[in-house]
């Protein structure tokens, strides 16, 4: 047992940085080409992030060789593992029969029907890229609807690269006019509300904070934001890029509260890029092009085949509603059994979350929202997931270093009870640590 946090980690670092010889060499040269060898700021950690080179159902292969056991599946883009055959088998199809075809094919009105049928809010909608892609219309909509400039967002949340809300935001935000409202705080959010009301075009939500460290909205919480934008003419929004894998309906559907607007993305796109956002007819009517005074929704790749294919097989074929019944059902076994470990030896580790999604918190007691510490407080959470990290990865056993999962398809029972056992070693070998 280490003596100290510090020397800790010193031991973990080396011993991490002896078994991925291939991986550093990859990241030193990267970084001439890219600042800090990176072009996506969530893939790194340091001493420097391992570098994939295959990925076959839920085990992932690095550059030295060796295998790792996946419980991040790609920030919950990677819901059906990385080889589903079904999938697999969409994409070649999409690929042999021509890409970038320059027109509708044969995929993309399917599977808006699908999503309409499957999620409360979705009247109508339209494809995009990505899931910020997705916010930023809809966040744009709603402003050209209402005529209104203001929108609400929630302390912690994120919505996209360039809508970013926790610990005070991120200088590259869009320069819009936010009000930033205390998540799952009724009395605090409606005050806000009041104040700003009949210039709020929009509240937008994640009805589970992903980033912000997988924090359910109470039902209460998203009933009042319901009620206050029912009656002040406010479009509320649900971002259900994470979420809509919660159940077949998404969140919105679990919870009974239907917002006006949703949008979507991550695993949508079987693997591909995507994006899509919808609600109310009326509101997406605007884009209809055989109407006049129409406004022009652009995007390139909005309908690429690729993404419409993979995307149409795994929603129809393999996440049905009795799949994301098993998934979720994983997901909360294995939440509960690290909750049971950490009380079982009274160490202060706490799990969040819904279904196949799973935060970790060093603290005793399980938080329902955003939680702000201290500069030595932050200091100390970030070297003790920094540790947990990198023994984990010793173990072959591989998350995000902030301490979030999104369980994938491909997981097993017996991958779930290996995380457990290793989650009762880790308590077991670093407990003067854990507090």
């Amino acid at each position: 047992m280490n003596v100290s946090l510090d020397s800790a980690l010193t031991e973990a670092e080396a011993r991490y940085s002896a078994a991925n010889v291939a991986s550093a060499e990859r990241h030193a040269g990267a970084r001439q080409a890219m600042p800090g060898g990176n072009t996506r700021t969530v893939l790194h950690y340091s001493p420097f992030p391992l570098t994939w080179t295959k990925g076959e159902g839920a085990v992932l292969t690095d550059l030295d060789g060796h295998e790792y056991v996946d419980y991040l599946g790609e920030y919950s883009a990677g819901l059906y593992g990385h080889s589903n055959p079904k999938i697999q088998a969409a994409l070649k199809k999409a690929i042999d029969d021509g890409t970038v075809l320059g027109g509708p094919n044969k995929y993309e009105a399917e599977l808006a029907s699908l999503l309409t049928s499957r999620f409360p809010s979705l009247q109508q909608l339209r494809f995009c890229n990505s899931g910020t892609e997705a916010n930023v219309f809809a966040l744009m909509t709603a402003r050209a609807v209402t005529g209104r400039t203001k929108i609400m967002v929630f302390d912690g949340g994120y919505h996209g690269g360039v809508l970013y809300f926790g610990h005070g935001g991120i200088p590259i935000n869009l320069p819009l006019d936010w009000v930033t409202a205390p998540y799952n705080d009724i009395d605090g959010t409606l005050k806000l509300i009041k104040m700003h009301g009949q210039d709020l075009a929009a509240i937008l939500i994640e009805p589970m904070l992903g980033s912000g460290g997988c924090l359910p909205a109470r039902r209460d919480f998203l009933g009042a934001l319901r009620q206050a934008a029912s009656e002040l003419g406010i479009i509320l929004i649900f971002d259900e890029v994470m979420s809509s894998r919660l159940s077949s309906g998404g969140l919105q559907a679990a919870t009974g509260v239907t917002p006006d607007m949703t949008t979507l993305g991550k695993y949508l796109g079987g693997g591909a890029s995507f994006g899509a956002f919808g609600g109310r007819s009326d509101i997406m009517a605007h884009y209809d092009p055989e109407k006049p005074g129409y406004w022009p929704h652009a995007g390139t790749f909005n309908n690429n085949v690729l993404s419409m294919a993979a995307g149409l097989t795994g929603l129809r074929d393999v996440y049905t509603p009795e799949a994301a019944v098993l998934l979720n059902a994983k997901g909360d076994r294995l939440r509960d059994g690290i909750n049971t470990l950490a009380r079982k030896h009274n160490v202060a580790l706490a799990a969040t979350g819904i279904g196949s999604f799973i935060g970790l918190h060093f603290s005793r007691d399980v938080p329902d929202r955003p939680v702000h510490h201290t500069q030595e407080e932050e200091a100390l959470h970030g070297k003790l997931h920094k540790l947990m990290h990198l023994d984990f990865i010793a173990a072959g056993l591989f998350f995000a270093r902030r301490g979030y999962m999104a369980l994938s398809l491909a997981l097993t029972e017996a991958h779930i009870d290996r995380f457990l056992s290793q989650t009762e070693e880790f308590i077991l070998s670093r407990r003067a640590l854990l507090g």
